[in-house]
């Protein structure tokens, strides 16, 4: 998919494609309200549509397209007319009826939110109208967060605001250590956004790493164990948390290898505080079949028991 904006002015030459794509979604016009009659859309309506979005000084019309071929059309605000608000808002995203179920709104949403990203956006809002039960499933699918409820500035219309935070992509690197008897060694975590959790020796990967040196980095630094080289890839896995107060979407490779029962060493452990790491200890697969507090990954136990049968 390309995301391409349509330019102050270019309206006319993609009017027909716009103007068959808007008339597709005949239910969603209905709701809206912004057309007189949604069965009858023209292509001058659809140009003074376009126009006002494009008047804005910070309003911007995306075209989404496949293969050539317009697929949906996103509406965005890069900043919103109320001061207090400090993000970035999507006014809409149509897709066209007939290539709906495809994937191509779920596409142009991300892309999207890639533009925001690379702006330095933080977070995005936009605004569903009450009766759009599937809108509001799908952007909830997308991690978006109802924050409130209220009536929009153009017409009235009430409607869910929700929010989503623009997660920075990180690559990362594990190690699962595993003793004689089968425990393995775990940090213990307390982050701003998830709390505490439990999660094995590792970290972010430095310009220019792999993840399997990544990982070796990683088990040195944080236990003092430089005897030890990642073995085979036990998993991937990808988890949202927030780190020096961005968010974060993060993508974990996860190695295991065999090793003795100790502790970090103390000029391993003299730097845990400001890894936000409380304390670590090894847990027996028993304990990992039921743990009290959550643990990362969350199927790490059955991972770890069914490659050792």
């Amino acid at each position: 998919m390309i995301l391409e904006p349509v330019p102050a002015g270019g309206v006319p030459p993609v009017l027909g494609e716009l103007t068959a794509l808007y008339a597709s979604q005949r239910a969603f016009h209905t709701l809206s309200g912004e057309f007189p009659d949604p069965a009858d859309i023209r292509p001058e309506q659809v140009a003074q549509a376009v126009a006002g979005e494009l008047a804005h000084p910070d309003g911007e019309v995306l075209l989404a397209r496949v293969e050539g071929r317009l697929v949906a059309v996103v509406n965005t605000l890069a900043r919103h007319p109320d001061p207090a608000d400090p993000d970035p808002w999507i006014g809409l995203l149509l897709v066209d009826a007939a290539q709906q179920g495809k994937g191509y709104g779920r596409q142009a949403a991300e892309l999207t939110e890639a533009r925001f990203r690379a702006a330095g956006r933080q977070a995005v809002r936009l605004a569903v109208l009450d009766g759009n039960h599937a809108g509001l499933a799908f952007w909830k699918s997308l991690g978006y967060t109802p924050l409130a409820h209220r009536h929009d500035r153009a017409l009235n219309r009430p409607c869910t605001v929700l929010r989503k935070p623009l997660r920075t992509p990180r690559q990362a690197a594990r190690t699962a250590v595993v003793d004689p008897e089968g425990a393995v060694f775990l940090f213990r975590y307390d982050n701003s956004e998830v709390g505490v959790h439990w999660a094995l020796p590792g970290g972010g990967l430095e310009p220019g790493e792999t993840p399997r040196e990544g990982a070796a980095r990683e088990l040195a630094e944080e236990t003092g164990w430089t005897d030890l080289v990642p073995g085979p890839l036990l998993c991937t896995w990808e988890h949202d948390f927030t780190r020096a107060g961005v968010p974060v979407r993060q993508h974990e490779h996860i190695y295991v290898t065999p090793g003795p029962r100790r502790d970090p060493t103390a000029s391993a452990r003299a730097a845990h505080l400001a890894e936000g790491i409380l304390g670590g200890r090894w847990w027996t697969p028993a304990g990992l079949a039921a743990p009290a507090e959550p643990v990362w990954p969350p199927d790490l136990g059955r991972l770890l028991a069914e490659r050792a049968r």
